[in-house]
């Protein structure tokens, strides 16, 4: 007998992060051309909880379940698929509706993971290896020795982006909210670091010195878009895949900063990139999802990197998934959040 039940993490309305509450739904049944996964783990994203509130424009109208990445079992394979088989291990992408025990999907958001990761390991791993391949290479067009500038170093997408760059020789200097995220820095090989406040400019001043600034790979926004903009060097490009500025730790949206914030956010005139050779390109996952031939052949570009498995830097239980998500928004998180399902994550 099909099992067809699952537990999601459901948000009704949109705008406050206890909004959020546990149910348990029936999928439909399982397509011809999908596979049905039983979920073991799922990684938390800044875009859960900008959906969350209100604050992403990519999100489904009228309530949804948040989560874009998951690892777990194939349960079931419709007829017209070829490539997996119930007991497959493995981990995929989703247009939100990952915070569940079940979905069923298209198999090209899927790839069988890696021999010897955990379940943990594998929804650690797509979202952020996605964005930091796509930025580098696709957008940013690293090349052999360059220097590259990431931003939130110690996050999900910043180390995986090192650990990329570092295929191709390049310098790499990682940015970090506190100082405390430092070691995590020096064992995952960055060149240089800097602790992001006022002297942030004189920092990267510093870290750079005599070298050019290839590229940069941003997340945060504001003054510090701005300051490492103006040290790009001729050809040099920034990445834009993120705002975490905006983000903070409350349940609801802090509209007057949010609009300040706004209002003050950086403006560049095209004329002036003209004269300094330089570029600005931005980019939002969720555009992936409409190309799903292009993601899942950056997927498969991914496997044959053969990365060691992503750092987890926090584990949350199924139940505790709400507290997962207000530890993600303070800040202080160093490589994935991860939430499982149950208790045999390990397996």
């Amino acid at each position: 007998m099909e099992n067809k039940d699952a537990k999601v993490y459901y948000v009704a309305k949109k705008g406050n992060i206890r909004n959020l509450t546990l149910n348990q739904i029936t999928l439909p049944p399982l397509g011809s051309h999908e596979i049905s996964v039983k979920v073991k783990s799922i990684g938390l994203n800044f875009a859960d909880i900008f959906a969350i509130l209100g604050l992403y424009s990519a999100t489904p109208k009228g309530g949804f379940v948040p989560g874009l990445e998951f690892s777990g079992i194939v349960e079931k394979a419709g007829k017209e698929v070829g490539d997996l088989k119930p007991g497959d291990q493995v981990m995929g992408v989703t247009r939100f509706g990952g915070y569940t025990t079940r979905i069923h999907i298209d198999p090209s958001y899927v790839v069988k993971m890696p021999s010897g990761w955990t379940f943990e390991e594998g929804a650690a791993f797509p979202v952020q290896a996605l964005t930091a391949y796509y930025a580098l290479f696709t957008l940013g067009n690293l090349k052999e020795n360059q220097t590259v500038l990431i931003h939130s170093g110690a996050g999900g997408v910043g180390l995986l982006a090192n650990r990329m760059a570092k295929r191709l020789n390049a310098f790499t200097i990682g940015t970090i909210g506190h100082e405390s995220k430092i070691p995590v820095l020096q064992s995952e090989g960055y060149d240089a670091w800097i602790v992001r406040n006022r002297n942030f400019r004189k920092k990267l001043r510093d870290a750079l010195g005599e070298r050019p600034l290839h590229l940069i790979l941003d997340s945060i926004g504001g003054h510090i878009f701005m300051e490492s903009y103006k040290k790009l060097s001729p050809m040099g490009r920034v990445i834009v895949f993120g705002s975490a500025r905006y983000g903070h730790g409350g349940d609801r949206p802090n509209w007057l900063k949010l609009i300040y914030l706004y209002l003050t956010r950086p403006k560049i005139d095209p004329q002036a990139m003209i004269q300094s050779n330089v570029g600005v390109l931005g980019f939002n996952l969720i555009w992936l999802y409409e190309e799903k031939h292009l993601m899942f052949e950056i997927m498969q570009k991914l496997m044959e990197m053969n990365l060691p498995p992503p750092y987890i830097g926090h584990r949350y239980d199924w139940k505790d998934l709400p507290l997962a998500i207000k530890h993600f928004q303070s800040g202080t998180t160093t490589g994935k959040v991860i939430v499982n399902t149950d208790e045999t994550h390990m397996t």
